[in-house]
């Protein structure tokens, strides 16, 4: 990284506006010489840098579900029951292997029409993730462990005024697979955020899933070990304010029916 100059003309101008308001009532004051910008020292300079990830990690892993249309490119029309079952059939476009379920989960979501109460597949959300003006489906599954996955859905371009020949028009595109043992998932801006237990005692995690519009997909672009909030003894809750929730209104809509209603 280049070190972080003040411009000449800008030091100039600084300079200038000291000299001058020197001695005025009321002027401009040194405030004392101003800290230089430091350039990072590079440790081990001779190690050559690593070309490829040593593990495969599924960031900005996408998935075409199939059997899926999307009515109008609008994924508040989809059954979200159906998108996740017609999920456990999508090829990734990379094999992680880290969207993948446990078997029980699995069997529950096959079971979602004839055992709606054992069903995982939690309240849809919608939100604009992408900043294109159309929502994309989110849903959380239960998984053993209170361990949640969290997937994304995005209404592919064909449905978003692509008139051209090559368009694929009305299919459903899994933009986000993630799962942990999560504290809470919030929306901050459009960024999910997820919070999951830390093994120190009053830390978590915090990962911040965001659009990236070269990979067409969301990516965990910042995860960080913080401070957990405080909560009153009175209500049980965080003394930190929620996030902002930038959403079509701001809520999830009806639990999901077994059958698809």
């Amino acid at each position: 990284m280049r070190p972080v100059r003040v411009p000449a003309v800008a030091s100039a101008v600084a300079a200038l506006a000291l000299v001058s308001g020197c001695g005025a009532a009321g002027g401009l004051e040194s405030a004392g010489e101003a800290p230089s910008a430091v350039e990072p020292a590079r440790l081990w300079p001779d190690l050559p840098p690593a070309s490829a990830a040593p593990y495969d990690y599924g960031e900005g892993e996408t998935a075409r579900i199939p059997g899926i249309t999307v009515p109008g490119g609008d994924v508040h029309r989809l059954d979200p029951v159906a998108v996740v079952q017609a999920g456990l059939k999508a090829k990734t476009d990379r094999d992680s292997g880290l969207d993948e379920l446990p078997d029980a989960t699995v069997r529950q979501i096959r079971a979602c029409r004839t055992a709606p109460d054992d069903c995982p597949v939690l309240a849809p959300y919608y939100f604009d993730l992408t900043g294109d003006g159309r929502d994309e489906l989110v849903v959380g599954i239960r998984m053993p462990g209170r361990q949640l996955a969290v997937r994304a859905y995005r209404a592919d371009e064909g449905d978003r005024g692509d008139r051209s020949d090559q368009a694929d028009r009305g299919g459903l595109t899994r933009i986000m697979s993630t799962s942990d043992a999560v504290i809470s998932v919030e929306l901050a801006g459009r960024d999910l955020i997820l919070r999951a237990p830390s093994a120190i005692s009053g830390y978590e995690y915090r990962t911040a899933w965001s659009w990236d519009d070269r990979q067409q997909a969301m990516l965990a672009t910042r995860d960080e070990i913080l401070r957990a909030p405080e909560r009153r003894k009175d209500t049980g809750r965080d003394r930190t304010p929620s996030p902002s929730v930038s959403a079509t209104d701001g809520r999830p809509s009806e639990s999901p029916s077994a059958d698809g209603r």
